[in-house]
């Protein structure tokens, strides 16, 4: 069995298409943008609130969270509609299930954020009333 020697060229360009594909989401997957503008909301509200760090890893995994899943729901759809272009009940389903784990993540996430950011701004709403 022969094995390719280590190449940073190979390691650079499997980065490069990795970027590649974030763009190709940004650009492409609707559902996407909007996680994306809820992310940097929160990372905003991240530095005005002054979160902890332990707060902080919280967030940033969070929002890798559904940003992960939306990248592997959306390659699930361009696959499922490259094989099956016409409608069929079972992609529907395939189709379903990978929503539903990115629906799943996003929940998951918006409750980390009430979490942290809630108590927060409760403190200053007390304190200007």
């Amino acid at each position: 069995m022969q094995t390719n020697p280590f190449s940073f060229s190979k390691r650079f360009q499997s980065f490069k298409y990795a970027f590649n594909g974030l763009i190709i989401l940004i650009r492409e997957e609707h559902n996407a943008r909007i996680h994306i503008i809820a992310a940097v909301l929160a990372i905003i509200l991240g530095f005005v609130l002054e979160i902890s760090l332990t707060e902080w890893i919280s967030i940033i995994f969070a929002i890798a969270l559904v940003v992960s899943l939306e990248i592997i729901n959306s390659a699930i759809e361009n696959i499922a509609d490259f094989i099956s272009p016409e409608k069929n009940k079972q992609i529907k389903r395939i189709k379903d299930l990978a929503a539903a784990g990115v629906l799943v993540g996003a929940i998951a996430s918006v409750c980390i954020g009430l979490i942290i950011f809630l108590p927060k701004i409760f403190k200053i709403v007390k304190m200007l009333f």
